[in-house]
């Protein structure tokens, strides 16, 4: 099978894992505005406060460089979110990316706090360069959970990097504990290193050692053109004569 993906398949893709999350009851919307998705995720009680990544305060998050979906249930109240963004990184790599903090602050020497500091130690992390674009504040309400949505709603934020960046790689990164019990597994990423960002920024009292977990843009290309073709009706490739009169 060819890994060559057209919007088309990319849309059919996204509508696919759209309509297996609204028969659970999760309907989605997404946004690119960051000072909305700052204040809705500050106010859900049990998640972690998003970090510098995607606060507008601190990082860059131009339209169109970064986006964010929400999920709520039938009654409107929120029960998933995630945001995505791509950085150029054709001059550099990904563990340089890291630890100059430049993933995390538009400039981290007026913005990050006194000791900061990201430490990346997964060797494939120097080999993840050109468009990447970055995958993360991911929360799913406790009542969705165990339903096998991580799959989906990360299935559909792959969609709509493809539509957007199609970038050169995807990455996320993950809690060790995330790793152990399978979540990570869960939303599709093929490979992953331990000590992907020892991070630490004492300020915001963010002291993580986390995993990078990652996906080629041919791999993507592969999952979408494979999902899509599982869908079709054998019976849209037979060839039926016309009749004639």
């Amino acid at each position: 099978m060819s890994d060559y993906v057209t919007i088309f398949d990319a849309s059919k893709y996204i509508s696919l894992l759209d309509n297996t999350a609204r028969k659970s009851g999760l309907l989605f919307r997404m946004g690119e505005n960051f000072e909305e998705y700052a204040d809705i995720t500050d106010r859900i009680v049990g998640k972690a406060r998003t970090d510098p990544n995607f606060r507008p305060d601190c990082s860059q998050l131009d339209a169109g460089r970064a986006f964010w979906i929400v999920g709520e249930d039938r009654a409107g109240k929120v029960a998933h979110v995630q945001a995505l963004r791509v950085d150029d990184l054709t001059a550099t790599n990904l563990a340089r990316h890291l630890e100059s903090l430049k993933a995390f602050y538009a400039n981290p020497k007026s913005l990050a706090g006194s000791g900061s500091s990201c430490i990346c130690r997964a060797p494939t992390a120097q080999r993840i360069t050109r468009k990447v674009a970055y995958h993360g504040d991911i929360w799913l309400r406790e009542d969705f959970r165990g339903q096998g949505l991580p799959r989906t709603f990360a299935g559909i934020a792959f969609g709509l990097a493809w539509v957007k960046w199609s970038p050169d790689f995807i990455y996320a990164l993950v809690p060790t504990w995330s790793v152990e019990k399978g979540v990570a597994d869960q939303y599709g990423y093929l490979h992953g290193e331990a000590n992907g960002a020892i991070l630490s920024l004492p300020d915001r009292g963010i002291e993580e050692d986390d995993w990078l977990i990652w996906l080629t843009r041919g791999e993507l290309s592969r999952l979408i053109k494979v999902t899509v073709a599982k869908t079709l009706e054998p019976s849209a490739f037979r060839h039926t004569p016309s009749r004639r009169s």
